[in-house]
Order: structure tokens, then C-alpha cells, then sequence
């Protein structure tokens, strides 16, 4: 019984989100009691698209593409600032696609390992860092490049273009952050020590994932309905390799599921709904930063988005709400915990690192949130 309960609650301290998610659902019950009105609340061809996304990019990144593309892109790298530029710039621009989480993922242990080989230990805390503050900016461009995105596009039923536009000020003036900030590093030449040869990716699978994820993409810009493309998408890692069945992330899709519920039992209830509309009125860009500093960003986005119709001011919000703490973006814990996986890391610095660029980059990107929002 004790082991049991250890692994329980193991199991909550890993993903206390979607455990905060779930008791929000059921603490909410008590109030508006279950029905057939439930069935109404989820968002499902967000879910839909969720999986489908999650599922499709961890086959390409089991093939290694990313880090072949990046492998490639390294041996142009004359010097350590060439090298953390490189580094930095995959995870923005990856971001967008294959989104912030995925993007550290790949790209965090690959400059731990290419940094080591080219004699810039000391550059792994600014680049990691940065690489963590690049993915969760690159990623707010695109509907597909965080849960958020996705979850407030497919709400508002705006066009990809209005997203994009309204996106690119803001995915811009990061992007010449990102750049100043690796700027003023002095550059030292480096060489890459020879590397092992890694397997080549399978060209058959990586052209059905790649089919499939342009069907994805099709849907996300409403070109093709989502129940086809699930389907197809089930049906084809079912044939082409089952195991990837076991990388999607269910608990995020949980999350979404348990706070559907919360918010939609919330919208129910009179007080609660005009007390969140009231405090939310002409000031959703700043209870949005807010909120996902203790939540985090996905959370917050699904919480807020019930109570309010200034959806351009939440969009910015959730996304610049992202830097900051490290929970603002869950994606930022993935980017500690490779960190903290070194023998010799210094997790004291790293926070202190990270905390210090996180506020300056928040603090520019809120302003420029303001001057772009309408009076």
C-alpha cells in the first residue's frame, strides 16, 4: 500500500498540472452536477489535432531528421558565436512547426553534446537558456507551435492570415532580441571533434509522417476535416510503427479534457463568470502574464478564454506569459532537466540565469505587447 502511494503521488509531482486539472474538473462538479451538457464542453478537434500533431512529429523525430538538419547546419560554424547562434535559431524557427516542447527536446541535448565537442562548456547555461526562451518565442507565431495557439485559433475560427499577422510584430521584435542578445558575445573559433555516424532515416516512413503532417496542417487552416484526418492518422502509425502510440503525451490531453470542464462548469455558474469578466475587462494582456506565471501558459489560456472576447490581447498574454518562471512554459522544465542531467551542472546559476533573461526578455516584449494592442 505504501509503495502504491508513493507512486501516486510521484506521479502528481510529474505532471501536477493535468492532477490540477483533473480536481478542478471534479471540484467543479459539486457545483453544476453532470450531464448530457458535458458532452458540449470539449473543444474536439482540438483534442483531435493535438494527438495527431504529438503523435506524427515524435515519428519524425524518431527518424533524426532534426538532428541531421542541425548536424549539417554545424559544420558551417566557424566560431562559438556562429555556433550558439545556430543553436539558438533551430529552436525559434523548429518551434514554429514542431513546437517549443518538441524543439528543446531535440535541440537542448544536441547543443549539450555539440558545446562539450567543440570546448564551450561555458557556454552551455546563456545557450540553453536561450535556446529555452527561442522555442517558447518561435513557437507563438504559428497556430501549431504550442497547445495555446492551437486551442485559441480553432476558438476564434480566425484565418491563418489574421493569426500570422497579428503574430509577426511580436515574433519579430523576439527574434532581434534573440540576436542582440547573442551578439555581444565574443566569438572564439572553434572545431568540431569528428562524430559517429548516425543512422540514416527511413525514407518510407519519413514521407507517410511527412503526408501526414501536411494533412494536419491542411486542418489546422480548415481545408480538410479533422475526423479524416484522425482517422488516417490512426490508422497509419498503426501500420507504420505502433510504438509511437506510447510517445503521445495523454496527460496533456487530459489537462485539456479536465479544464473543458472547469471552464465550461465556471461559464455556469452567474458570480463566478461576471466576477472573471470584470476582472478580466481592459486587462487581459496583463491578468494573462499573470496567471501563467503560477499556472502556466496553456492553463491559463484555457481558463481565461471563457471570459473574455479581446481574444488578440489573451493571445499575446499567453504567449509573452511563457517567460518568466519556469512553470510560466512547461516546455522551459524540459530545458532544466537536460541541464540538470550533467555531471557537473550548477543548477543555482542556471535559475539565476535563467530568471535574469527570462525578465528582461518578458519585460521588452510586454511593452511591445501594449504599444500593439488598440486603445
Amino acid at each position: 500500500m505504501e509503495k502504491k502511494k508513493n507512486r501516486v503521488w510521484e506521479f502528481i509531482k510529474r505532471e501536477t498540472v493535468f492532477a490540477a486539472a483533473i480536481a478542478a474538473a471534479v471540484i467543479s462538479a459539486f457545483f453544476v452536477p453532470p450531464g448530457a451538457a458535458y458532452l458540449a464542453y470539449p473543444d474536439y478537434r482540438v483534442l483531435a489535432l493535438l494527438f495527431c500533431l504529438m503523435i506524427i512529429v515524435a515519428g519524425i523525430k524518431e527518424q533524426g531528421i532534426f538532428t541531421l538538419l542541425g548536424e549539417k547546419l554545424a559544420k558551417r560554424a566557424g566560431n562559438s558565436r556562429q555556433l550558439s547562434l545556430l543553436l539558438v535559431l533551430l529552436c525559434f524557427f523548429s518551434g514554429m512547426l514542431i513546437t517549443n516542447d518538441v524543439a528543446l527536446l531535440t535541440f537542448v541535448p544536441f547543443a549539450l553534446e555539440l558545446l562539450t565537442l567543440s570546448g564551450c562548456k561555458d557556454k552551455i547555461i546563456k545557450v540553453v537558456v536561450l535556446q529555452t526562451i527561442a522555442a517558447n518565442l518561435g513557437s507563438m507565431f504559428t497556430p501549431v507551435g504550442n497547445p495555446q495557439n492551437l486551442y485559441l485559433y480553432t476558438l476564434t475560427g480566425m484565418s491563418l492570415t489574421e493569426f500570422l499577422l497579428w503574430m509577426l510584430p511580436l515574433s519579430l521584435l523576439s527574434l532581434v532580441l534573440l540576436l542582440v542578445a547573442l551578439g555581444v558575445e565574443r566569438p572564439v573559433p572553434v572545431q568540431l571533434n569528428r562524430r559517429e555516424e548516425r543512422r540514416l532515416p527511413e525514407k518510407k516512413k519519413v514521407l507517410c509522417l511527412a503526408a501526414l503532417f501536411v494533412l494536419c496542417l491542411l486542418t489546422v487552416v480548415r481545408l480538410v476535416p479533422w475526423q479524416i484526418v484522425f482517422l488516417l492518422t490512426v490508422a497509419g502509425i498503426f501500420f507504420l510503427d505502433r510504438s509511437l502510440f506510447q510517445k503521445v503525451d495523454y496527460c496533456l490531453l487530459g489537462t485539456f479534457l479536465g479544464f473543458f470542464v472547469f471552464v465550461g462548469n465556471m461559464q455556469n455558474i452567474a458570480s463566478v463568470r461576471e466576477m472573471l469578466e470584470r476582472l478580466l475587462l481592459g486587462r487581459e494582456m496583463g491578468v494573462s502574464v499573470a496567471a501563467s506565471q503560477i499556472i502556466s501558459n496553456v492553463p491559463a489560456a484555457m481558463l481565461l478564454s471563457g471570459f473574455t472576447r479581446n481574444y488578440k490581447a489573451l493571445l499575446y498574454g499567453v504567449n509573452i506569459g511563457g517567460l518568466g518562471t519556469l512553470i510560466a512554459s512547461l516546455a522551459s522544465v524540459i530545458s532544466y532537466k537536460c541541464y540538470g542531467g550533467l555531471a557537473d551542472a550548477r543548477k543555482g546559476r542556471y535559475l539565476l540565469s535563467f530568471t535574469l533573461w527570462n525578465l528582461l526578455f518578458l519585460a521588452v516584449l510586454l511593452l511591445g505587447g501594449f504599444l500593439l494592442l488598440p486603445e
